[in-house]
């Protein structure tokens, strides 16, 4: 079903504060949301209440799924992904690149209901459009390439032809947070469509009109009906649903949550990728660019308030960089503009949730209470909005301390002096998380050797996360309780295909001949054997 946006867009013509702090007041237009939210299906008609973390305003009334309208939902797409299946792959392409240029048009109202929704700075907004369009263009120009038959040796040399296929799976599950509602919600998708596949989308409640929004421009772009819809709901009532019915679920969250995934998806036979938690580490080794390297750890720890997976919560410094590094780090957090407001002046938004400020109060009260030192920050800011808090970077963290290892998910960082590289990574390989690391150093050969010793699906050097994950021929993933499988790159659009080998034997069968015994054929394949050895044949 069509949803066609207000001509004003999101938002009404409400007041604006140039003073970025608590009176900020938004509201969304209500013709945008009723539009919005039609696409979700829901028989019964319930509905639940939609706010912004921003100042707690009412955005409007989300539809809520049930179970009978996700098994409709995968039905319709099962009759929807056997014609797509058949378009060929250059076509799926070019709807592709109309969707980059499309979700580039639409840029301000997209970045103005990510804020909203989310309570992200605009500029961490905008980077979600940016990655949206760089991965619409990736697929859009390469898929062909990634999906192509390809022709593999044969048993017997001119005797036997073998291709590789790669087949679309069916109806793909995705299930995404709210950190980065919109190019979360799409960009895993975006391949699963390019691959032959259609997608049933379920984003998480809190951003859930960006998934929409989302819904609605992969239909502008020109992808037929039915091929990308949207349900609605908490994870048990909906999630458990859709992984009955998907061929494969892409999952981005919590470590617990992805484990009882992968569960249920072990039980049903199916494949998933999950991108789950970290505990990021940061390595500012001796002969590194100070300013540079707090620039990153800045950016690295307090993007999107901290709200990210790939961002850095510890900070391993070199005793002869130390003090000039901390020095330069402090004054750049306590530099940065906290704001209720969606304007581009803001530097780090709101915490999405009261029990993601409840984490970050716990976290930081934990450790200062077992010793460590709060170098800045360390409270919360009602003053500008109900789930503020200040950028925090604490100094003496012990492993007693609950910061130490576990996820925060928050603006709050731990920084630590080091005296030799090889502690260093090992105290960078501590714990159960593998997600992204980041090294700063003058020497690039020798930090990306250093890289390769370092348990992380993703390490950037000189740069905290973007050179990796804005890298879309590069895989992005986990190693270890951070998750399996890789999104972007080949790997991206492969695990949403299941691979077919067709093997064709011309001339003699793979048997003896007519009256040639077994043994004998034995003896002159064995022979065979090793002269394909001695050519070289793998």
């Amino acid at each position: 079903m069509s949803a066609t946006p207000s001509s004003r867009g999101p938002l009404t013509d409400g007041p604006r504060d140039p003073e970025l702090h608590a009176d900020a007041s938004y509201a969304l237009d209500l013709a945008y949301v009723t539009a919005l939210t039609a696409r979700i299906p829901s028989s019964s008609g319930r509905t639940v209440d939609h706010t912004s973390p921003i100042g707690g305003q009412p955005l409007g009334q989300v539809p809520q799924s049930e179970v009978v309208d996700v098994e409709r939902a995968f039905a319709r797409a099962r009759a929807a992904q056997r014609a797509w299946a058949l378009v060929p792959v250059t076509q799926r392409q070019e709807i592709l690149l109309r969707l980059h240029d499309v979700v580039l048009e639409r840029r301000e109202e997209i970045c103005e209901l990510i804020c909203l929704e989310s309570g992200k700075a605009r500029k961490d907004a905008f980077l979600e459009v940016a990655h949206l369009a760089m991965t619409a263009r990736y697929y859009g120009r390469t898929s062909a390439t990634h999906l192509a038959t390809t022709r593999v040796p044969g048993m017997f040399p001119g005797l036997t032809h073998v291709e590789v296929n790669r087949i679309p799976k069916g109806v793909v599950g995705i299930i995404s947070p709210w950190n980065y509602p919109f190019t979360l919600a799409l960009c895993d998708g975006i391949p699963a469509l390019a691959a032959g596949n259609a997608v049933i989308a379920k984003p998480d409640q809190q951003t859930i009109l960006t998934g929409l929004l989302g819904a609605e421009l992969m239909e502008q772009a020109g992808f037929p009906a039915d091929l990308w819809q949207v349900v609605s709901g908490a994870g048990a009532d909906v999630g458990t649903p859709m992984i009955a019915e998907a061929d494969y679920i892409c999952f981005t969250g919590s470590t617990k949550t992805g484990k009882l995934i992968a569960g249920q998806c072990a039980e049903r036979l199916i494949g998933c990728s999950l991108e789950l938690g970290g505990k990021n580490p940061m390595l500012v080794l001796r002969d590194a660019a100070v300013e540079r390297a707090a620039e990153g750890a800045v950016r690295g720890s307090f993007s999107n308030s901290g709200q990210l997976c790939i961002s850095m919560e510890r900070i391993f410094v070199a005793d002869q960089v130390y003090d000039r590094f901390v020095e330069r780090f402090v004054a750049r957090t306590q530099a940065l503009t906290l704001g209720a407001s969606t304007a581009w002046e803001v530097d780090m938004g709101t915490l999405v949730s009261q029990a993601q400020l409840d984490t970050v109060e716990a976290h930081v009260a934990d450790a200062v209470a077992k010793g460590a030192t709060v170098l800045t920050g360390g409270k919360a800011r009602p003053d500008l909005g109900p789930y503020y808090y200040e950028p925090t970077v604490l100094e003496g963290v012990t492993p007693d301390m609950t910061c130490f290892g576990t996820e925060t998910f928050g603006p709050l960082v731990s920084i630590y002096r080091f005296h030799d590289e090889s502690e260093a990574v090992e105290r960078a390989n501590d714990g159960t998380y593998g997600l992204n690391a980041s090294i700063y150093s003058s020497d690039h050969k020798r930090a990306r050797a250093m890289a390769h010793r370092i348990k992380a699906g993703t390490v950037n050097v000189n740069e905290p996360f973007g050179a990796a994950f804005g890298s879309l021929a590069a895989p992005m993933g986990g190693m270890r309780e951070s998750g399996l499988g890789r999104r972007q790159g080949s790997e991206g659009i492969l695990r949403y295909t299941e691979t077919q080998s067709v093997g064709t034997q011309r001339g003699l069968a793979i048997t003896p001949p007519f009256g040639l015994s077994e043994e004998k054929y034995a003896a002159i394949m064995t022979g065979a054997l090793k002269v394909l050895k001695k050519v070289g044949r793998a």
